[in-house]
């Protein structure tokens, strides 16, 4: 098994650096795909070399000529689902299984953090489980990814692609922006900005803008037409995960054993009829299909409902048959 595992290694070493030199290399245009492609491989062979030296099987019982999934290999050495580095690797393997259906690269901006987490957290494990240091194969600056950030916006991407493929590039981005924001943490995605500031002190300055008020162009400030796309960025699921990390970090107990989950999100929204209130839900239509998205004042509504009185919340909510508008 040693023999075997260490080859293992070795070639996740090797689909390690091809995600690396794909995904950094200007002239490939393919790049986002094949890095999904590499990275998860990469992945999947250094756990699986991890599972044999714990004298774990790799194979399926019913069938020792195959090898388990990477999604397994995964679920079983980080058995805890809300590990931030199994839910950045399962977002990447999302994104691989559907590379081969949906052009990817104007989302780039979306997925760049993502991956560079991804790179940084391969390093960090493949040195914990099989003392290989990745430095002594690439050099340390080459471990950060060189990313493309010019993205489209919501309307941009509905004018470039047909209805349905536009939706379903919105939905993957909101749901890691939402993600991103809601874990907040380097093992899931590592931000990549800008950030710009005035300041009067010329020298602690990088460059020098002015205004003037001599202006003969006279603007007014307007209200901009909202996207729901933006306004409502989280899915159903999201809206689990939003609330349930919210509880978590206030060190709130709510009165269901299972937690937030789907239940007791169903019985939040019949019961104040969130469906109804354009704050909160947004029908999204495409052809025949309707989706809601929700938004960040639904996040925000729940939780503060369930303070008021986290310990009989989803008990008053079963007992209470009338529907009832959020604020009334």
């Amino acid at each position: 098994m040693d023999n075997l595992s260490e080859r293992l290694v070795e070639k996740s070493k090797e689909a390690f650096c091809m995600a690396l030199e794909i995904y950094n290399k200007p002239t490939i245009r393919y790049r986002i795909e094949g890095f999904s492609f590499f990275i998860v491989n990469a992945w999947e062979l250094m756990l699986k070399a991890e599972l044999l030296n714990r004298n774990e099987s790799i194979y399926y019982k019913e069938d020792t000529d195959r090898t388990i999934t990477v999604s397994n290999a995964l679920s079983k050495i980080y058995t805890d689902k809300n590990t931030r580095i199994r839910l950045n690797l399962e977002k990447i393997i999302d994104l691989r299984n559907i590379s081969t259906h949906y052009i990817t690269e104007d989302y780039e901006v979306k997925y760049a953090p993502l991956f560079q987490a991804c790179v940084l957290n391969f390093v960090n494990e493949i040195q914990r489980f099989h003392r290989v240091d990745v430095t002594k194969i690439i050099a340390q600056n080459f471990l950060t990814i060189s990313a493309s950030y010019e993205p489209l916006t919501n309307e941009q991407i509905k004018l470039k692609y047909p209805p349905e493929i536009a939706e379903r590039f919105i939905r993957q981005a909101n749901e890691i922006d939402v993600l991103s924001h809601e874990y907040s943490s380097d093992k899931f995605s590592i931000d990549i900005k800008q950030n710009l500031y005035i300041t009067k002190k010329k020298a602690e300055s990088d460059f020098i803008v002015s205004i003037s008020n001599e202006s003969a162009n006279e603007v007014a400030i307007v209200k901009e037409l909202k996207d729901p796309s933006d306004t409502h960025k989280y899915n159903y699921k999201t809206v689990i995960t939003a609330v349930s990390e919210r509880l978590k970090k206030k060190q709130i107990k709510l009165d269901y054993p299972k937690g937030f989950n789907s239940y007791v999100l169903n019985l939040v929204m019949d019961f104040y009829d969130i469906k109804r209130d354009a704050k909160y839900a947004y029908k999204h239509i495409i052809g025949r299909q309707a989706q809601y998205t929700y938004s960040q004042q639904f996040i925000d509504f729940i939780v503060g409902e369930i303070e008021k009185q986290p310990s009989i919340f989803v008990e008053s909510l079963r007992g209470k048959k009338n529907k009832i508008t959020p604020g009334t």
